[in-house]
C-alpha cells in the first residue's frame, strides 16, 4: 500500500488504478481491502469480514485518496460523515473531453436506478487540444456520480468505458488505459481528535501527460 498517513484510529492510502477496494465477484482477492489487513492484522474485523476497514470507496478505474479505519469506533464516526456527507469534502481531478460551458458551475442532477440527488460543483482547471482539466468538488457521494455528470455537461471524462465517448478516446495522441478520474484531496474530521484533517495525492502520470 501507499500509505500516504497513519495512526491508531486510521490509514490514509493513494489507490493506484485497477484495483478494486474490496472483493467483489471476479475479483476476490488482490483488493486493497486485504493489502490492509496485511498491513493491520488486528483490523480484520472492522466494519465487516468482506470489507474490513472500509468506509468509502473509489471505482477500480480511478486513483487517489482513500481512508481505511483500523478500530470499531473510528469505523463508525466515519461511516456516519460519509452516510450523511456533512463534514466530508472531496475533491476529484477529471481530464474530459472538451470543456464544460461556462467554465466553473454547479450540476444538481440524480444519478442511479433510484434517482437519488446528487450535487457537484466544477472548475475548469487548463485546456489542451481537444482535452481540459477539470475539478469536482462533490456534496454527495453517489455511484459513478461525477462521471455521469461530466457525461450530462457534455464532456465526459477520457477513458470511461460505461459513460464516456471512445470515438474521441481513439482520435487521442494517448488513448486512455482507464477513466481518466483522480481523488487528489479528502478532509474529513478525525475520529478521535475531532479535528479537521486533509489528505492530498499528486495525480498519477496517466493525467499528468495526457494534458
Amino acid at each position: 500500500m501507499n500509505i500516504i498517513y497513519e495512526d491508531d484510529d486510521l490509514l490514509v492510502a493513494d489507490k493506484p488504478s485497477g484495483v478494486y477496494v474490496h472483493a467483489a465477484p471476479g475479483h476476490e482477492s488482490g483488493s486493497l481491502a486485504e493489502e490492509f489487513v496485511k498491513h493491520c492484522p488486528q483490523a480484520a474485523s472492522v466494519g465487516s469480514v468482506s470489507r474490513p476497514g472500509v468506509v468509502h470507496r473509489l471505482d477500480a478505474d480511478t486513483t487517489g485518496v482513500i481512508v481505511f479505519a483500523k478500530t470499531q469506533s473510528a469505523y463508525l464516526a466515519l461511516r456516519k460523515q460519509f452516510e450523511s456527507h456533512k463534514d466530508i469534502q472531496k475533491t476529484y481531478l477529471a481530464v474530459c473531453h472538451g470543456a464544460p460551458k461556462p467554465p466553473a458551475g454547479t450540476v444538481d442532477a440524480p444519478v442511479g436506478r433510484e434517482r437519488l440527488r446528487a450535487i457537484s460543483h466544477y472548475n475548469t482547471l487548463a485546456r489542451s487540444g481537444s482535452l481540459a482539466l477539470v475539478r469536482f468538488d462533490i456534496e454527495t457521494g453517489r455511484q459513478h456520480q461525477i462521471r455521469i455528470h461530466a457525461k450530462g455537461l457534455g464532456h465526459p471524462i477520457a477513458g470511461d468505458k460505461l459513460y464516456g465517448d471512445s470515438a474521441a478516446d481513439r482520435r487521442l495522441r494517448r488513448k486512455p488505459a482507464r477513466t481518466l478520474l483522480h481523488a487528489v484531496e479528502l478532509s474529513f474530521i478525525h475520529p478521535t481528535t475531532q479535528k479537521r484533517v486533509t489528505f492530498s495525492a499528486p495525480p498519477p502520470a496517466d493525467i499528468v501527460y495526457a494534458m
